[in-house]
């Protein structure tokens, strides 16, 4: 009802603020029924939309998401992967800012749907079935789609050690997809890939997958989540935030700037063709 009354006073009509947000008609009249959950950086979207200002209904409603988002699209996935990714998932869709370290894959929220289902049928412990592998994908994707296409997607800060780039997944034809993927998608505003040269030596965070997710608002403190092989771990404490921190100032340091990071990458890109 909140929203409704906010679109009213703004005097747009249901239709105006699908177009203005790029949804579907049945999306915006969906939001208002509260029949599915909207993301904190699509409903700040919103609101700045209709031009609400009033800090405290800004502060209720977006609690109100938050609250409604733990009934968000990935308990519909609750039997298919671990609780703590889902909580993940559900943290990695309110933050504004991700920063990225990889040593081994493309991160998945910028995997081609080839390159994902070669590097998830590979790495789990045991051997998927088809079922199982089909639905693992379609969560990566729908990941993507709410990360990257959202009216106000996040910054993504992104290192890739450069094993990452040289390693085939699937074959060269996959391998050259994905990373001309990469190359697009570090073209996108707010996208920031940067490669880990071999050169460098040995750096900070070399045996763990991490990423830490920082929000919008102040009381909301950044939480990291490392993985490997076989699970994943979501951490908030101060003292491991601060080691991660600095361990990302280090490898920003040693890392290739992003043109350079681009060059290098397309020029892997050519020798898989």
């Amino acid at each position: 009802m909140a929203l409704r009354r906010d679109r009213d006073a703004a005097r747009l009509t249901q239709e105006q603020v699908a177009g203005s947000m790029d949804w579907s008609l049945s999306k915006v009249i969906r939001i208002e029924a509260g029949t599915v959950s909207i993301s904190t950086n699509d409903l700040r979207a919103l609101l700045r939309l209709y031009a609400v200002q009033d800090d405290a209904e800004v502060r209720e409603l977006l609690e109100l998401a938050r609250a409604a988002r733990k009934r968000g699209w990935w308990t519909a996935y609750r039997d298919a992967v671990p609780g703590g990714f889902l909580d993940f998932i559900g943290l990695e869709s309110d933050a504004t800012v991700h920063r990225y370290f990889q040593s081994l894959v493309v991160p998945g929220v910028l995997q081609t749907k080839e390159y994902a289902r070669i590097v998830i049928a590979t790495t789990m412990p045991t051997d998927p079935d088809e079922d199982q592998l089909k639905t693992l994908v379609e969560i990566r994707l729908k990941r993507q789609e709410n990360i990257l296409e959202c009216p106000d997607p996040p910054e993504l800060f992104v290192v890739l050690d450069e094993s990452v780039i040289h390693r085939v997944a699937g074959s060269r034809q996959i391998m050259r997809a994905q990373l001309i993927h990469l190359v697009d998608c570090a073209r996108r505003p707010g996208i920031t890939i940067r490669v880990l040269p071999f050169a460098a030596g040995h750096h900070p965070v070399m045996a763990r997958a991490s990423v830490v997710l920082e929000f919008p608002d102040e009381g909301d403190d950044p939480v990291l989540y490392v993985e490997d092989a076989f699970a994943g771990e979501i951490l908030d404490r101060p003292q491991d935030m601060g080691i991660y921190y600095r361990a990302f100032e280090k490898l920003d340091r040693m890392a290739l700037d992003p043109q350079k990071s681009i060059t290098l990458i397309t020029e892997v890109a050519d020798g898989f063709a």
